[in-house]
């Protein structure tokens, strides 16, 4: 679920808490990522934030908080695996399909779309070939071109109506008008689920949740991979 960075700068956090007390600050942070400026860090910081694994404390310098570590002996079971990050994660069990929170109606047979597993972080969608299983979705749920659906990660859009677990309808495009909730890839490297908007000529990835900050980029960092046109909730 982590890029080898998200992972890297977090178990230096978490190190670096347990041998002083204090989290490291952003420079210590910098170098010891070998990255060239704050804002990298920044990126990463977010990342961490929005998966669960840390927690900025308001109002206080330099206070970050860890949550929780990734499962080390998954993580080194993969590694061995040959495993590398990407966008779409779907080496999990299969599962049966699943089903529309609202009825469908007899009359309306159901399309399938292929489940492309978890939104995370890594290559774009367009490099993994093969879904993790396949989903019936209400076909008047669909428009035009093709679409897959993903499972949602984390709270973030929490106010849009969008929950953690739930699946997403993408439909596949590069391009998005403002105000649409898209799937970004950022700088080639973080995939994410946020709305888009579109000012003085950059592009902001605006979050559904006041827990969560705004992220503001170059035209030329942002890559859309879809746009969501609809939401299936399992009770």
């Amino acid at each position: 679920m982590l890029t080898t960075k998200q992972k890297e700068l977090l178990m230096f956090i978490h190190g670096r808490i347990q041998d002083t007390g204090v989290p490291p600050s952003f420079d210590e942070m910098k170098t010891a990522l070998d990255l060239r400026s704050k804002s990298g860090i920044h990126r990463l910081i977010t990342a961490l934030e929005e998966r669960g694994f840390i927690r900025r404390l308001p109002h206080r310098a330099r206070a970050l908080e860890v949550i929780k570590l990734p499962d080390v002996a998954l993580d080194s079971s993969s590694k061995a695996a040959g495993f590398t990050p990407s966008v779409i994660e779907g080496s999990g069990p299969k599962r049966a399909p699943v089903q529309s929170a609202a009825p469908m109606q007899p009359e309306t047979s159901a399309t399938t779309i292929p489940l492309m597993g978890r939104i995370a972080a890594g290559v774009p969608i367009s490099a993994i070939s093969t879904p993790d299983n396949n989903i019936d979705c209400p076909p008047d749920m669909l428009g035009r071109g093709e679409h897959y659906a993903l499972e949602v990660s984390g709270d973030s859009m929490i106010e849009a109506g969008i929950h953690d677990g739930d699946t997403v309808i993408i439909q596949r495009a590069n391009t998005a008008n403002n105000g649409d909730i898209i799937v970004a890839l950022v700088e080639k490297e973080e995939a994410t689920l946020k709305r888009m908007r579109k000012k003085d000529g950059k592009i902001e990835l605006e979050a559904a949740n006041p827990a969560y900050e705004n992220r503001i980029y170059g035209p030329d960092q942002v890559e859309v991979q879809g746009k969501l046109v609809g939401l299936i909730r399992r009770y």
